[in-house]
């Protein structure tokens, strides 16, 4: 589902973010992606998404290439891979319903598939009651939720999460990770970057390390 190989990122202002990365993720495995702040872990998911392309090396997933995918098909691709990130990103005049939805505006689903899809998607994370809700009215935790909802309301077999815990307790905090592991079990692909290694010992999945940009421990084989 999503492979690396002899993977570089560079930027001219602040040098090499990545260097050699390679590992593979087979589809519906669930990944912990570990390491400190500045470890490239961010980059490492933005070149899945798309929002970054590779100096060297080749991305794939779902066994394209992505640095050689044209330009008009990115569109397509990052409909296939949900993203959720730590400051949740929601639109703070717009309700929840109208926050989940945007995904499926933008694809152009009629209005009562759009309705059907948004609900069953905050059915999922337990937000259903609070479709009419504006954000700055959630929990962090609620917001947290509502951004996951919007990640996965597209149905993409692919979820990137970047520290998606980094603001919350504890408590919260394992919530969402058991929120994940129920998208894991339906067969979705979870890569999962945070700084929480207590819970991600207890998860009990596959880890990976990156240091410095470089990988430096792996616990799955491939």
């Amino acid at each position: 589902m999503i492979r690396f190989e002899h993977v570089f990122k560079r930027y001219p202002e602040r040098g090499e973010a990545l260097g050699d990365i390679s590992f593979e993720m087979n589809p519906g495995e669930m990944v912990f992606l570990t390491g400190h702040s500045g470890a490239g872990k961010s980059t490492l998911l933005r070149l899945i998404g798309l929002l970054e392309r590779p100096s060297r090396g080749q991305v794939m997933v779902n066994g394209r290439n992505l640095a050689t995918l044209p330009r008009r098909q990115i569109p397509f691709h990052r409909r296939q891979v949900g993203m959720i990130f730590q400051d949740h990103r929601l639109l703070p005049d717009r309700s929840v319903f109208e926050n989940v939805a945007l995904p499926l505006v933008v694809m152009g689903l009629g209005h009562k598939e759009i309705g059907r899809r948004v609900r069953a998607a905050l059915d999922q994370v337990g937000l259903l009651r609070r479709e009419r809700a504006t954000p700055v009215a959630l929990s962090g935790g609620e917001q947290q939720r509502v951004g996951i909802a919007r990640a996965v309301v597209a149905r993409p077999p692919v979820l990137l999460a970047d520290e998606p815990t980094g603001n919350l307790d504890p408590d919260l905090s394992r919530e969402i990770f058991v929120l994940f592991e129920r998208f894991h079990y339906v067969g979705v692909t979870l890569l999962i970057a945070t700084h929480d290694l207590n819970l991600v010992e207890s998860m009990r999945h596959r880890t990976i390390t990156l240091d410095e940009g470089r990988l430096v421990n792996d616990t799955g084989d491939w």
